[in-house]
């Protein structure tokens, strides 16, 4: 709600007059925390009247509420979590538990909650699990120990629950990037539309020959994205299923070019390091990307995509946009609003780069 200032030499704080305006002074004064004193003292108010507009309580006119508000961010002050807690019978606090320990999936997440929540004053506390359901436990303990408002669940993948039922917890729970409970409230990426956004890419590059190279068939991911890909390209569709490794992709190239079938000249890749690894094969070969044959990655982590020569165009997941839609909605649960619970797909977006020039505006 308001950032926190702490002041080596001076305090600065608006005084109001008595036309109602506020006037900002500088007053000398030692290192300390802004307190509610101060608020109420620049906006001419009581310091009871400065607490209830800035909990949104009581009654005063607007441009009361809004002149203290005003006053306290701009003098840096932070209310008390304690006092706000006993208030509002809350902790500011939201739990994120995850599997995901390489933090591929799950970061990207944290990222987003964080940035959705911060505003409100409320802090994220992460812990991950692994696989492991004994740790798992002791971690949702701890959450719940600690008092907070409501547990996000992310996870490696959508198909997937964590080592632990959440379904019975005293606090709301939504779950990101992760098989959610039944009941529960359930966020993923919309991996069909995703796919197609990376067929319609390569077909507007021209196109007309394309792969799709993907991991493993046990992932939900896969299915969706394989049939998306099936029913855009039309015609005679072919799914190469393997592993997520640039490995495989560059074993996918040879058996492709061994095969004296007709050469791709597009090829769609189920992440990017496949993608990485199919654009290597291409290039030992003499085969220039994306001259000769364009290729098409999904998920968008930068740290390959961008390192690809040539730079990848990809899919992006906007794992942050689901972040921020968690915390949006784990922040209404906590603050008593029903939520319908359900699986929530959010869109997909795609980052030109050089490797496909197909498609929108390069970014």
């Amino acid at each position: 709600m308001f950032s926190h200032i702490d002041f080596a030499v001076e305090k600065r704080f608006f005084h109001g007059n008595n036309s109602g305006e506020a006037k900002l002074l500088t007053v000398g004064g030692k290192r300390g925390r802004v307190t509610i004193h101060d608020v109420a003292a620049g906006a001419g108010v009581s310091i009871s009247t400065a607490s209830k507009a800035l909990n949104d309580t009581g009654r005063m006119s607007e441009e009361t509420r809004e002149r203290v508000k005003q006053v306290a961010q701009s003098v840096g002050f932070r209310p008390n979590a304690l006092a706000r807690g006993l208030i509002k019978q809350r902790s500011f606090t939201i739990g994120l538990l995850t599997n995901d320990t390489y933090g591929r999936f799950t970061l990207p997440v944290m990222f987003g909650v964080s940035e959705e929540l911060v505003d409100h004053g409320v802090s994220v506390f992460l812990c991950a699990i692994d696989d492991s359901p004994e740790r798992a436990r002791i971690h949702a303990e701890a959450m719940l120990d600690k008092r907070v408002d409501g547990i996000i669940a992310s996870g490696k993948r959508v198909d997937r629950r964590l080592p632990i039922d959440l379904s019975g917890m005293p606090v709301p729970v939504v779950y990101a990037f992760t098989q959610g409970a039944d009941n529960g409230v359930t966020l993923h990426s919309d991996d069909a539309q995703g796919a197609r956004l990376a067929v319609e890419c390569l077909i507007a590059a021209g196109c007309r020959r394309i792969v799709h190279i993907t991991g493993p068939d046990s992932f939900q991911s896969v299915a969706e994205r394989s049939e998306a890909y099936c029913q855009a390209v039309g015609g005679e569709p072919r799914v190469m299923r393997g592993v997520w490794s640039e490995l495989w992709g560059h074993e996918a190239v040879r058996q492709l070019w061994d095969s004296g079938a007709p050469k791709p000249d597009g090829v769609f890749c189920g992440n990017d390091q496949i993608a990485r690894g199919v654009i290597d094969a291409l290039r030992e070969r003499g085969v220039r990307v994306p001259d000769d044959v364009a290729v098409v990655g999904f998920d968008n982590w930068e740290i390959v995509a961008a390192q690809v020569r040539p730079p990848l165009t990809t899919v992006d997941m906007n794992l942050k946009a689901l972040g921020r839609e968690a915390g949006r909605l784990i922040l209404a649960m906590s603050e008593g609003h029903e939520v319908t619970p359900g699986v929530r797909k959010l869109p997909c977006s795609l980052v030109i780069r050089q490797s496909c020039r197909g498609g929108a505006t390069p970014a």
